[in-house]
């Protein structure tokens, strides 16, 4: 129906989270009507994130540096990690003012069933390592309440009090409704979750 550019465009489009075939089109002919500059801003930005963006060597967040800002900040405190699914649930965390630790990003979550590909695709054996140094005191699990995220938690508990049985291991209180979805809780009920953590 379109030329191979523009399908190809919009097959790309389509590897992205939540876009199917009509959004992907809507983004390619809006590209497309909007003229070359617009169209050369996108792919300059998109060659910036490629060249500058660097994978934090501490917590395995996306910054232009390693550490990133956060890992490099003396005022927080090293002790206290909370433990994300994903980069972009750091932002809304530090939105509530509640939490002065640090971060460990797993990029994914563990899956029952495929628990193999899950331990290859999650930052599990990082974290392990970092908790080798003996630095930190507190892991905050601060995953979605839903199937994944109580599976991805369990996981964790298990590994760590197997073979870190001093580190204290938290859970946001339930401040967070079971199947939500935490880059969109408001920042008073995630800063109270945080207040509430319990222990496990």
């Amino acid at each position: 129906m379109y030329s191979p550019s523009i399908n190809n465009l919009i097959s790309q489009f389509k590897r992205l989270p939540s876009v199917g075939q009509r959004s992907a089109e809507r983004f390619v002919f809006c590209l497309l009507k909007s003229g070359k500059k617009d169209v050369n801003e996108l792919r300059e930005a998109l060659n910036s994130l490629l060249t500058n963006t660097k994978s934090c060597e501490i917590c395995w967040n996306f910054d232009d540096k390693s550490p990133c800002h956060i890992c490099r900040d003396l005022k927080r405190d090293p002790a206290v990690v909370c433990v994300t699914a994903d980069p972009q649930d750091i932002p809304v965390i530090e939105k509530t003012g509640e939490f002065r630790g640090t971060y460990h990003v797993l990029r994914g979550l563990f899956e029952m069933g495929d628990e193999m590909s899950s331990l290859k695709k999650i930052k599990l054996r990082e974290l392990l390592t970092r908790l080798k140094t003996g630095k930190v005191k507190e892991i905050i699990l601060a995953l979605n309440p839903d199937m994944p995220g109580e599976t991805t938690m369990l996981f964790l508990e298990r590994e760590i009090k197997k073979h870190f049985s001093t580190i204290k291991i938290t859970r946001l209180a339930r401040g967070l409704p079971m199947g939500s979805d935490i880059q969109y809780a408001d920042e008073i009920t995630l800063g109270s979750a945080f207040k509430n953590r319990i222990r496990k």
